[in-house]
């Protein structure tokens, strides 16, 4: 019964996001349209990019990188999510949510960084238009999103590690509904100061990093916008750069809250609600802030429905 890191725990228990069973049901049909629009949305934002060559830009490039990862983070845990709405005792195993651990923190430390390079390519694009597509070199777009996804492996890594050195006893009921870092950790009948120092160290790093480079970016972006004469060139400058600071807002906002403070201060009921928002509503209103809010992909979506059509 002992798995090979000497836990005597065989399987997990997840709590999901209520115990309320009049709740279960409304909830499943809620997270479910919300699942189908992430999927549907993320799809179409990385079929339009990847048929329509007049899309083949690095701020595309960069968006057609973030649908992936929203499309994969969002599938990690909700498929399971949805599961355990309907059913009565929601078990998952000690490697299911070891990988889905895993896996779950490699995607969402690469959507912040993937965030992270598309605020570089609209400071290189606002602050330096004459030198766009030198800075913005096919090269510099790989290595950036290279570099996004090394961060992404080495955190995710060190988060899942640190959580294969523990030893779970007896306790196996997870208050959550995906295998996540902190609540994971509340089970364990070993020292957990190693992982807390982890957690802090790893998420300090990967939030205040990027947050920081998108402030200093944004700042200078906005001292550029201001030196702009006309009000057309202002309002275009910053209808450039709307949809990707309410996307920053939303998913760093939600993160930080959850992480950036010691585990016995969390409520972890206040923490599922805190993780609804990067883990469901960040990755659903992604490709409807980029493609409302976006002309050119209006303009690619029409051209490819005439197509179809003919």
């Amino acid at each position: 019964m002992v798995p090979g890191n000497g836990s005597l725990v065989t399987e997990f228990i997840l709590v999901g996001l209520t115990d309320r069973s009049d709740l279960q049901l409304p909830l499943f049909f809620l997270f479910l349209v919300m699942y189908m629009v992430t999927v549907l949305g993320n799809m179409g934002l990385i079929s339009l990019i990847g048929l329509n060559s007049h899309l083949h830009t690095p701020m595309y490039f960069f968006l057609f990188n973030l649908s992936f990862v929203d499309l994969c983070y969002s599938s990690v845990f909700t498929p399971k999510m949805l599961t355990n709405f309907l059913s009565k005792k929601n078990i998952i195993s000690y490697i299911g949510c070891m990988t889905q651990l895993y896996f779950f923190c490699f995607f969402v430390i690469s959507e912040g960084y993937v965030l992270t390079s598309m605020a570089y390519d609209r400071y290189v694009a606002i602050c330096h238009p004459l030198l766009y597509n030198i800075v913005m070199s096919p090269k510099v777009c790989s290595s950036l999103i290279l570099v996004s996804y090394l961060m992404a492996f080495s955190g995710a890594m060190a988060h899942t590690g640190c959580m294969l050195r523990l030893t779970f006893c007896d306790a196996n009921i997870i208050n959550h509904y995906l295998c996540d870092i902190l609540p994971v950790l509340q089970l364990s009948c070993t020292s957990t100061y190693i992982n807390e120092l982890v957690v802090f160290i790893v998420v300090g790093i990967n939030i205040i990093v990027p947050s920081l480079t998108i402030f200093v970016s944004y700042g200078f972006i906005l001292s550029s916008i201001l030196h702009i004469s006309s009000m057309g060139g202002r309002s275009k400058a910053f209808s450039t750069c709307g949809s990707h600071i309410i996307a920053v807002s939303l998913f760093y906002g939600s993160g930080a809250i959850m992480y950036l403070k010691p585990s016995s201060a969390v409520s972890m009921n206040e923490g599922k609600i805190s993780s609804v928002f990067y883990t469901n509503v960040v990755p659903t209103m992604n490709p409807l802030i980029y493609s409302l809010r976006n002309k050119d992909v209006k303009i690619a979506l029409r051209k490819t429905l005439r197509r179809r059509k003919f």
